[in-house]
């Protein structure tokens, strides 16, 4: 294994350099992200954002309109507001499960450039990180029974519907115990 400094045996390894890399987080970086972590959280947000994007248009809110978010041309606004509470949640804890279980390692990551990006089979691994967070179940406060993260996260959207609309005073913000 190399070190960081070490110079790689073959050029594959020396265009990607995943053998340099590890999983230390020094901060957000984006558009490109520059380290694997902050590819797996961009991938983890976005992957979020289209969820809800998807949820709040099928319940009949217009994703595009948020309360927070300042709307954009192509920047779900409403989509992003809804995401807040559930970024610690559902993305970052991909992102350190992920890592935590080796479900992705440095290899899985290639440089383009200055920014760090998936192999398709990182992808592939990030995607099934992904996946068993959204099935996994918790207890929703307001309702007291057990739903996935997916189903959740339409609930919360027809609560934040249903605020709008005037049917509650309150959006009940999801918060675990």
């Amino acid at each position: 294994m190399l070190r960081p400094g070490d110079q790689p045996a073959n050029s594959d390894a020396a265009l990607n350099g995943p053998a340099q890399w590890c999983f230390d987080f020094n901060g957000r970086n984006r558009r490109p992200p520059r380290d694997p972590v902050n590819a797996m959280l961009s991938m983890a947000y976005t992957l979020l954002a289209k969820e809800l994007t998807v949820i709040a248009a099928s319940v009949g809110l217009d994703p595009y309109l948020g309360f927070y978010h300042q709307p954009r041309p192509g920047r779900p606004a409403m989509a992003l507001d809804l995401m807040e509470p559930f970024r610690p949640l559902i993305a970052e804890s991909v992102v350190l499960s992920a890592v935590n279980n080796r479900m992705l390692t440095p290899e899985h990551f290639l440089a383009a450039g200055k920014s760090v990006t998936m192999s398709q089979s990182g992808r592939k691994a990030f995607f099934r990180a992904y996946e068993l967070r959204m099935d996994q179940l918790v207890t929703h406060p307001l309702f007291d029974y057990r739903v996935s993260y997916r189903r959740l996260l339409e609930i919360q959207t027809r609560l934040m519907s249903q605020m709008i609309r005037g049917e509650i005073d309150t959006f009940p913000v999801f918060v675990t115990r």
